[in-house]
């Protein structure tokens, strides 16, 4: 494989001190400003994040990633207003006094002008991107890759520290504008675009990536890869296997539903099932 980009493989092991690593998703509620927002006080919104966040880091997860997942309908990134920013430092920073551990943001709709400014405020050390190259047409409408932007933006702030994960042929959207170009070439171009971690997802949230898809993936790329959809006790070994490690989120909630809390008793069960695949 021709490697096309400068960028160290070495991503997960400087954020997370290991080769493979367990994310956990803290997917907070509505903020204010969003649709399903009904009014309640800001503490009850950050104390949700703060029993998920403890209760995934007890139950032995190495990282979090910060989303504002409550928020759909999603923004497109131009729609998206100051206010969402400034609700994930609150909890970015509340969550890495309590827990201490490797921490992420994702703001949705494919938003990293936002999601770095809140990894600066909040003391992140990631960001990830849905789109960061290329261009699809996602649930909410066109979107392209926003990479040289966001580039930019980091050096303005003089953030390098922080570092850009990128999904490859992300979930909830159509491929036809690059389906004449592989999945491989797709990949390629997020390591050129000088992302530092690749991701790869299934077709919606909940939904994992095929193990040929991973497989797929992972030989066009140098970078560290992590599967970011679909992952469970069934599959966490054989994914493991393949990968530098996972994000995890609705199978770790209560009946497996991404809006509901997370069940501490869920996650033990995961950590302790892809213990095998940490040690492998």
């Amino acid at each position: 494989m021709q490697q096309i980009s400068d960028r160290t493989s070495g991503a997960i092991h400087d954020i997370f001190g290991r080769h493979k690593a367990l994310i956990g998703m803290i997917h907070c509620p509505a903020f204010p400003g969003a649709p399903r927002y009904r009014g309640e006080s800001l503490d009850s919104i950050y104390d949700a994040c703060m029993r998920d966040a403890e209760q995934l880091i007890e139950g032995g997860l190495h990282g979090l990633i910060v989303e504002n997942h409550g928020d759909v309908p999603f923004s497109k990134p131009e729609d998206i207003t100051h206010e969402t920013a400034a609700f994930l430092s609150v909890v970015t920073d509340r969550v890495r006094r309590a827990v201490g551990v490797p921490l992420g943001i994702n703001v949705l709709a494919n938003a990293p002008i936002p999601a770095l400014a809140t990894a600066v405020a909040g003391g992140a050390d990631f960001i990830r991107v849905n789109q960061w190259a290329n261009a699809y047409v996602a649930n909410e409408g066109f979107m392209e890759g926003r990479a040289a932007e966001a580039m930019r933006y980091r050096s303005l702030l003089r953030a390098e520290r922080v570092k850009i994960f990128a999904d490859s042929h992300v979930k909830h959207g159509s491929h036809s504008i690059t389906a004449d170009r592989s999945i491989p070439e797709l990949t390629r171009d997020l390591a050129f675009f000088d992302a530092d971690c690749v991701i790869a997802t299934g077709q919606r949230t909940g939904n994992s990536a095929t193990m040929e898809e991973i497989d797929e993936i992972a030989g066009a790329t140098h970078l560290p890869l992590l599967v970011g959809s679909g992952v469970t006790e069934d599959n966490i070994v054989a994914i493991l296997g393949r990968t530098n490690g996972v994000i995890v989120a609705s199978s770790l909630k209560e009946g497996g539903v991404w809006w509901n809390p997370v069940d501490p008793g869920r996650v033990r069960r995961f950590v302790a099932v892809a213990q095998e695949g940490l040690d492998g």
